[in-house]
C-alpha cells in the first residue's frame, strides 16, 4: 500500500475546507439524497461525500456505511484529490500497488473505486463524491458524466450553506453593530457633555472676567479648557478610529516586521525610561500594513501607559506558523484583574486604572484591535497577572 501524498498547497487547502464549517457535522438530507441516488443510479454498495482534514476523511454523508469517518492515510479519496483529471478511478484495487494490503479492501470489500474531486471555486480540492464496489468495474461514458455533475451539484450545496452562515454571521454582526450605536449615542451624550460643558464655561469666564488681559489664575483657566480639549479630542479620535476600521481597504503589500516596529517607536516619540526588544527572526509579511500598524500603535503605546514601574520592558515576538504570524507583545506593568480580561475587548469596558499621567481609558481602543486582528483572520488573548504585567497575542492569515 501507498500511502497518498499531501499536496502542494496543503495548508491553504485545509483552511479552504475549514472555511465551510462542515467538519464533524451531523448529516443531512440534502447531501444524503444525493449519496443515495448515485448508490441506486450506479448499482453499488456504498456512496460517499468527504471532506479531507488533516488526519482523517470525513464523511459529509455516507451511503452503505454506518461510521463516518477513516483515517486520510488509507483513504481512497486522499489520492483522488490529487489527480488532475475530472475522476478517479480504480478498477480493481487488489491489484493495484496503490491500495495492496490496504485495510479497507479486507474489511470492507472496497474492490472498485470511483471518486470525482470537489473542487471549490478557488482552485482547491476540498474531498471528494464517490462510490465503491465489491467487485471490479469500469464505468461508462454516460455514469462518468453523471457522477461529475453531481460532484457539481455537492459544491453547489456548500457554497449555498456557506453563503448561508456567512449571511447569518453578517446579520448578528449587524445587530450587534446597531447595539453598540445605541450605546454610542448614549455614551456620547453623558462622556462628552462634561468636557464641553468645561471648554463653553471656562470661554466665558476667561470673556467675563480676565479680558484682554490674563493673570495666573486667567492662565490656569486656560491650561483647563486645553486640557479639557484633548480629552475631547483623544476621545473623538478613538472612536474615529474604531467605526474607520471596518472600512480599511483590503490592500496589501509586503514589509518586514522589525521595520514596521522601528516606524511604530518612532511615532510614539517615548520619553520615559524604556526597553524594546523586537523579534528575533525579522520576517517580510504580506498583509495589511496599516491594520497591523495601528493594532501595535495601540498595545504598545498601552504598555507604555498603564506602567508604574521605574524601566518599561516590553517584549515582541514574531513566530510563522503554516499560513499564520503568530505576535506577541508583553509589558511588565500594572496588569488586569482575572474578572475583567473577558471584557476589556468590549466596546466602552474599562478596568478603571489611570495611566502614568493620570488619564482613564475611554474602553475603545482595545475593541478597535479585536476588530482589525479579526479582519487580517485572526484572534487576540490576554494573559495578565496584577502588579506583575500583561502578554497580548494574536496572530494573522497570510496567504
Amino acid at each position: 500500500m501507498i500511502q497518498p501524498s499531501v499536496p502542494k498547497n496543503e495548508p491553504a487547502r485545509i483552511q479552504a475546507v475549514h472555511s465551510y464549517n462542515l467538519l464533524d457535522t451531523l448529516p443531512e438530507e440534502d447531501f444524503d439524497n444525493i449519496t443515495k441516488i448515485i448508490a441506486s443510479l450506479f448499482n453499488v454498495p456504498i456512496s460517499l461525500v468527504t471532506l479531507l482534514d488533516t488526519d482523517t476523511n470525513f464523511f459529509k454523508s455516507h451511503f452503505g456505511v454506518s461510521f463516518n469517518e477513516s483515517p486520510r492515510n488509507i483513504s481512497f479519496c486522499g489520492h483522488a484529490i490529487l489527480s488532475e483529471d475530472d475522476i478517479f478511478m480504480v478498477e480493481d484495487a487488489r491489484k493495484d500497488v496503490r491500495f495492496m494490503d490496504n485495510p479497507l479492501i479486507e474489511e470492507h470489500n472496497t474492490i472498485f473505486y470511483a471518486g470525482v474531486p470537489l473542487i471549490s471555486p478557488d482552485g482547491y480540492a476540498l474531498g471528494t463524491l464517490c462510490v465503491f464496489d465489491n467487485k471490479p468495474r469500469k464505468l461508462t461514458i454516460s455514469e462518468k458524466e453523471i457522477l461529475i455533475a453531481m460532484a457539481k451539484q455537492v459544491i453547489n450545496l456548500f457554497e449555498l450553506k456557506k453563503r448561508n452562515i456567512e449571511l447569518t454571521e453578517a446579520k448578528n454582526e449587524l445587530n450587534v453593530q446597531n447595539e453598540n450605536l445605541k450605546n454610542f449615542a448614549g455614551h456620547v451624550s453623558h462622556d462628552m457633555k462634561m468636557p464641553l460643558a468645561n471648554m463653553i464655561v471656562t470661554a466665558d469666564i476667561l470673556r467675563k472676567k480676565y479680558g484682554s488681559q490674563l493673570d495666573d489664575k486667567g492662565k490656569e483657566y486656560l491650561d483647563y479648557l486645553k486640557h479639557s480639549s484633548f480629552t475631547l479630542s483623544d476621545y473623538i479620535s478613538g472612536l474615529l478610529n474604531h467605526y474607520e476600521s471596518d472600512k480599511l481597504e483590503e490592500t496589501k503589500e509586503s514589509f518586514n516586521v522589525n521595520h514596521l516596529l522601528e516606524e511604530i517607536v518612532d511615532l510614539l516619540n517615548i520619553n520615559v525610561n524604556c526597553e524594546i526588544n523586537f523579534p528575533e527572526n525579522d520576517y517580510e509579511i504580506d498583509c495589511n500594513r496599516a491594520a497591523l500598524e495601528q493594532i501595535f500603535l495601540n498595545l504598545i503605546g498601552n504598555s507604555l501607559k498603564y506602567n508604574d514601574k521605574k524601566e518599561t520592558r516590553i517584549d515582541i515576538t514574531c513566530e510563522k506558523k503554516d499560513s499564520n504570524y503568530c505576535f506577541t507583545i508583553s509589558d511588565n506593568g500594572i496588569g488586569i484583574p482575572k474578572n475583567k480580561q473577558k471584557e476589556i475587548f468590549n466596546l466602552f469596558s474599562t478596568i478603571g486604572n489611570v495611566d502614568r499621567n493620570g488619564k482613564k481609558g475611554h474602553g475603545i481602543g482595545l475593541s478597535t484591535v479585536q476588530k482589525l486582528v479579526k479582519s487580517l483572520g485572526g484572534k487576540i488573548i490576554v494573559e495578565s497577572s496584577l502588579g506583575k504585567g500583561s502578554t497580548f497575542k494574536f496572530n494573522i492569515l497570510v496567504q
